[in-house]
């Protein structure tokens, strides 16, 4: 059966596309590296027809598929599992700009399309695609609708289920369901789209989608600000939601261990307020303008001089070009490479309502410290959206590796305990993956896994596509 299968995949996609041997860690292991595994094949299809063709292929020799963007994702969504019977269908190939819509405001794309390219297309039409994240040169428009997402620009335009209008999907027959509409309005029956958006290739494979398009920002201005607390941090963002309105369309928050880190491994940035005595916190705003520079530098002072006034802001800068602004957003999104830089560390993606924030931070932090002495919290993540990029580092003499071995489990019971008590999320942007599906099990209510498993046996009653993601494997 495995020469027959081979030999029908070489078929559907010319030998040249279907790898068996050689060092395929690229496809086998996360981007993490927390799992290993070994692929019958990576199949690296080009077109949807051909992507059709494998899965019909691997349908009938009942072969388990797992789709794959640009592997960048972070909780093991994409990985083939340790049998060696799993077939990688890889949509590296299936790159091309479809259609852009000047009047419809959309851009139509291949899956594999990477996010970075179609953002350039969109600025190249004269319009802004606004999904922006720290992997865009290498994730892929196919892999951010299967995990559905997040990112910098969600506090004004959503995440990535928010951004598109339609999709085309082989589904786990091997059919091909083309839903690429540019409607903004078809409530024509169930919205598949959304059931296929963030289901991480579990329910069949997004082979292109069509995006909304926005006009590109006249004037946008960034600020980086020191806060007393985060509870002030909250007051700020709501400052800027009544100031801003629609042209706040960013706000980061950075914890001073955070910004340490990045002054200690990257010493070349520039890191305002790093280590200022009073400011536990930084926050970084950007106000995008329709209008002109000076009406957006006049809404973004005026607002900090309010900010002041409330006491909520201790200090800040305003970016004067462009260049000081991408060096500014640099220093948040160097945050998670310094800390690579200094140990392996337990990463949590949670979400949680603004407003309960500051007391879910308070009463986490003292949780961990109280419970794993010289533990380093690692604090940061888009505020405007209620996400937190909540990671935990070893104590500074401690072994990365034992830390992580030790206390792992103890360390994720104890911080998503706190999220569900808090009313939040333990996954806000990142997807269940393989990672989670534990906790999935454990927070999410029995009604909604029941309507999941019936969801997922109704499209996929062989239980081929990604299995093992999302949904446990009983």
């Amino acid at each position: 059966m495995t020469t027959a299968l081979l030999d029908a995949l070489r078929s559907a996609v010319g030998p040249a596309h279907v790898l068996t041997n050689g060092d395929l860690t690229a496809y086998e292991r996360d981007w993490r590296g927390r799992m290993q595994g070994k692929a019958l094949a990576v199949v690296r299809p080009a077109s949807t027809r051909e992507v059709a063709a494998v899965v019909k292929a691997c349908a009938a020799a009942g072969a388990a598929i797992i789709p794959q963007g640009g592997n960048t994702g972070l909780s093991v969504g994409s990985t083939p599992d340790a049998s060696g019977t799993q077939v990688v269908v890889s949509l590296t190939r299936m790159q091309a700009i479809r259609a852009v819509d000047a009047d419809n405001l959309t851009i139509t794309v291949e899956a594999g399309c990477i996010l970075q390219n179609l953002q350039q297309a969109a600025q190249q039409a004269g319009f802004l695609f606004p999904l922006s994240l720290a992997a865009e040169g290498s994730c892929t428009i196919g892999g951010n609708l299967g995990a559905n997402a997040g990112g910098t620009q969600v506090v004004r335009y959503g995440n990535t289920r928010e951004l598109c209008l339609g999709l085309e999907v082989v589904t786990p027959q091997g059919d091909i369901w083309d839903g690429l509409t540019g409607l903004r309005k078809d409530n024509t029956g169930y919205d598949l789209r959304n059931l296929f958006i963030g289901s991480e290739g579990t329910l069949g494979i997004i082979t292109a989608a069509t995006m909304k398009l926005f006009p590109q920002p006249v004037a946008r201005l960034t600020a980086f600000a020191a806060v007393p607390s985060m509870e002030a941090a909250v007051r700020l963002l709501g400052l800027a939601h009544r100031h801003l309105s629609a042209g706040l369309t960013g706000f980061e928050v950075m914890g001073q261990f955070a910004l340490s880190l990045v002054v200690k491994h990257m010493p070349q940035l520039r890191v305002p307020f790093a280590g200022m005595d009073g400011a536990p916190y930084c926050v970084l705003l950007e106000n995008s303008d329709s209008e002109s520079e000076e009406h957006a530098r006049q809404r973004f002072e005026s607002l900090l001089e309010l900010a002041f006034e409330d006491s909520c802001v201790l200090d800040a800068v305003v970016a004067e070009n462009l260049t000081q602004a991408h060096d500014l957003w640099h220093v948040r999104e160097s945050i998670p490479l310094a800390q690579a830089q200094e140990g392996l560390n337990i990463k949590h993606d949670i979400s949680l309502p603004t407003s309960r924030i500051p007391a879910f931070v308070e009463h986490t932090d003292a949780l961990l410290q109280r419970e794993i002495a010289g533990v380093r919290l690692v604090n940061f993540g888009h505020l405007g959206d209620g996400n937190l990029h909540y990671n935990v580092q070893a104590p500074a003499d401690a072994d990365g590796k034992a830390f992580l071995r030790e206390q792992e489990p103890r360390v994720n019971a104890l911080v998503y305990e706190a999220v569900a008590q808090f009313g939040g999320s333990f996954s806000a942007e990142h997807g269940v993956g393989q990672l989670k599906t534990a906790q999935l099990e454990r927070y999410e209510s029995p009604v909604a896994l029941t309507m999941m498993r019936a969801i997922k046996q109704a499209l996929d009653p062989q239980n081929l596509m990604n299995p093992g993601c999302v949904l446990a494997t009983n």
